[in-house]
């Protein structure tokens, strides 16, 4: 019996996302008594394995087979649900993220597993097996009991501390029953962004709304995320209206993140918003409107004109970080 954790690698290297769900993972297999199995598709070096080791995996499993150089959903899920079985997996737990959300329901199907999507705490309890997880966009919680005899968990992004110790791991390569057949996805361009920040991997985020006013007033919040080293980001109507690209556009029709720090200018907080950020750790919020939606959801709040508030933090920031 174990937990297996599904481990996704960018470029042969793990973020931290991965570390995260290990340790999750291992914390899920200390509760059932069993261990935590980590499973990597894909080039990745040996040292590089050994780092999940450092989080609670017992063992990691690596496949790394040219078939699975080109993610695809049907070998994916193909691969991941025959090493669970072969491991005699209790728990699978994968993040939720794009690829999570893609081959977590086929490998429900394949298993006959109930799923546990967007889980934000351990399981309260293991019999049952009953999960938390946010609902209504964050403004409500729901216990979910999975009653199959295989569980599978998407875990939010950024909701579970990095957990370290002095465990080390055995590597064993995995070979599954997957053939070109089964890859039906095909690459015939990639583009890399590079010398930037991605938004679902930056800890803190800075982001603007129609209360900017204009596009020509975006200055103070390029230069706040950057004294910070953080990324940016916008709401809808503002990547709409074509002043901010769309790849920056959160929300629930955007880009779902979960940074440590979200700072939200000249943004009312519309549902379909929050939806895309409630799972930041804080939010901090400037609003010249203070009944705005957005205080609901934030740990603190400015009332003010974003054009007088903001270069004031700026020079705020400034001065602490010159100390």
């Amino acid at each position: 019996m174990s937990v297996l954790i599904f481990t996704e690698n960018w470029d042969g290297k793990f973020k931290k996302l991965s570390f995260e769900l290990v340790s999750y993972g291992a914390k899920v297999a200390e509760m059932l008594g069993t261990s935590a199995v980590a499973v990597s598709i894909g080039n990745v070096a040996d040292d590089e394995l050994t780092k999940l080791g450092k989080y609670g995996a017992k063992k990691i499993i690596k496949l790394e087979d040219e078939l699975f150089n080109i993610f695809d959903n049907k070998s994916y899920s193909a691969a991941i649900a025959e090493i669970a079985q072969k491991e005699e997996a209790q728990v699978i737990i994968i993040a939720n993220n794009n690829m999570g959300k893609a081959i977590a329901p086929r490998i429900s199907v394949k298993l006959k597993a109930a799923i546990g999507s967007c889980v934000s705490k351990l399981p309260l309890s293991t019999e049952p097996f009953v999960v938390y997880k946010k609902v209504y966009s964050g403004n409500a919680f729901a216990h979910v009991e999975l009653k199959t005899d295989v569980k599978i968990i998407t875990l939010a992004q950024n909701s579970f501390d990095l957990i370290e110790s002095s465990n080390e791991a055995t590597i064993e390569q995995a070979s599954v029953d997957v053939n070109e057949s089964m890859v039906q996805t095909k690459i015939k361009d990639v583009d890399k962004q590079t010398g930037k920040l991605l938004l679902t991997d930056a800890e803190i985020v800075v982001a603007g709304g129609r209360g900017m006013k204009s596009p020509d007033n975006w200055t103070p919040i390029f230069e706040l995320a950057e004294l910070l080293g953080g990324a940016t980001a916008c709401s809808r109507p503002v990547s709409d209206e074509g002043w901010r690209p769309h790849e920056e556009h959160t929300g629930q029709t955007g880009k779902i993140i979960a940074p440590n720090l979200y700072i939200a200018i000249g943004i009312s907080g519309a549902t379909q918003h929050l939806a895309g950020v409630s799972s930041s750790k804080c939010i901090v919020a400037i609003n010249n409107d203070k009944d705005a939606p957005i205080f609901e959801a934030a740990q603190y709040g400015i009332v003010g004109d974003a054009a007088k508030v903001l270069p004031k933090l700026v020079d705020a920031v400034k001065e602490v970080k010159s100390k």
